[in-house]
């Protein structure tokens, strides 16, 4: 089995996967690497057996860490994705040490899924949009606050503002201070995705180009955009193993 992990801001999202496919995922604090990380991972193999590991990580204070704990604990060959060792998707963009892994790995993904030109949406502790060009590389993308960022933001810097569970919430008109908070949110961010998709559809000049969303909360906002052409939650961690794979050919 492969294991993979992708390090982000707030989680850890870890995977088993065979040379088929992804098998196993889960999800852990990436604040629980401070203390070592090792019984999660523990938990999480199982005594499956490890035959390499891949890893993509935008938190670089806990990837030192991350690589002490998988090579103590598997004595297989731990390789990280950098735009260096990226396969099968091109870089057409000016600084590519910038472009976070997780990034690339959606890149690989979608191209290898979905064709290209086509567009990959994480919506993670940032919403970021990632284009895949008509040749088939990685060209640039868009950063946003996440949703859970705008809203956390929002109850910290203000005295009287709560903090929000993100949901689907059907209201236009906020009948309390809550659903205020979730209608900006949610139906905000569906308003935020589909211009930017709008006007990458006209920058590429492809009315029908493939939209991906990954990422927490990609099923609700995705949930009423028929723009969005497939939710792919664990994109990243396909990319990581079809990355994984390549490498070793």
């Amino acid at each position: 089995m492969i294991l993979l992990l992708d390090v982000g801001n707030t989680h850890t999202h870890l995977g088993l996967a065979s040379i088929r496919g992804l098998r196993k995922m889960a999800n852990i604090p990436t604040s629980a690497w401070a203390g070592g990380g090792m019984g999660y991972l523990t938990r999480f193999v199982r005594g499956d057996p490890v035959t390499g590991a891949a890893l993509c990580s935008v938190v670089p204070k806990v990837t030192p860490r991350i690589r002490n704990v998988v090579r103590r604990h598997f004595p297989v060959e731990l390789l990280e994705l950098t735009f260096k060792s990226l396969k099968h998707v091109g870089i057409d963009y000016p600084n590519p040490a910038s472009i976070g892994p997780d990034r690339l790995a959606n890149a690989l993904a979608a191209k290898h899924r979905f064709g290209y030109p086509s567009v990959v949406v994480d919506f993670g502790t940032a919403v970021t949009f990632d284009i895949i060009d008509r040749n088939g590389n990685y060209s640039g993308g868009i950063i946003a606050p996440g949703l859970a960022a705008m809203t956390d933001y929002l109850h910290e810097k203000t005295a009287l503002l709560p903090r929000v569970q993100i949901r689907e919430i059907h209201e236009v008109i906020g009948k309390s201070t809550e659903e205020a908070m979730l209608i900006g949110a949610v139906h905000g961010y569906r308003g935020l995705v589909r211009e930017l998709v709008r006007e990458l559809k006209r920058e590429l000049k492809n009315k029908r180009l493939p939209i991906i969303a990954t990422g927490g909360y990609a099923g609700l906002i995705a949930a009423k955009m028929p723009e969005i052409t497939a939710v792919e939650p664990h994109l990243t961690l396909e990319g990581l193993r079809l990355w994984w794979i390549a490498s070793r050919c």
